[in-house]
């Protein structure tokens, strides 16, 4: 399988912005155990806390996004690549784009 991150990057961005909710997200992968998913958000928009699979991590494609875990928050911006190990969630800082990537046992 051969993705275009780019172009879906660029295609649920668009879905997001006329999105009642302001995001779009799409299962880009599902291999076994592993899971890839495209998640658009735009400015302001969260994900609520949630519980990390046993191995994950969370890769900004465009933008920035606040991440929240125990009670802290960490800002990550484009190109930025984090491990998730903890119950966690996102808000967008500006229009965003993530790849999270998560395998479950």
């Amino acid at each position: 399988m051969k993705l275009d991150l780019t172009a879906l990057a660029d295609e649920h961005m668009a879905a997001a912005r006329t999105a009642p909710h302001g995001r779009s997200a799409h299962l880009i992968m599902h291999d076994g155990v592993l899971r890839q998913s495209v998640i658009a958000l735009t400015a302001g928009t969260s994900l609520d806390e949630h519980n990390a699979p046993p191995a994950a991590s969370l890769q900004v494609l465009r933008g920035r996004v606040n991440l929240t875990m125990a009670g802290r928050a960490e800002e990550l911006s484009t190109g930025t690549l984090r491990v998730l190990r903890e119950r966690h969630g996102i808000t967008a800082l500006d229009d965003a784009v993530v790849l999270l990537t998560a395998v479950n046992d």
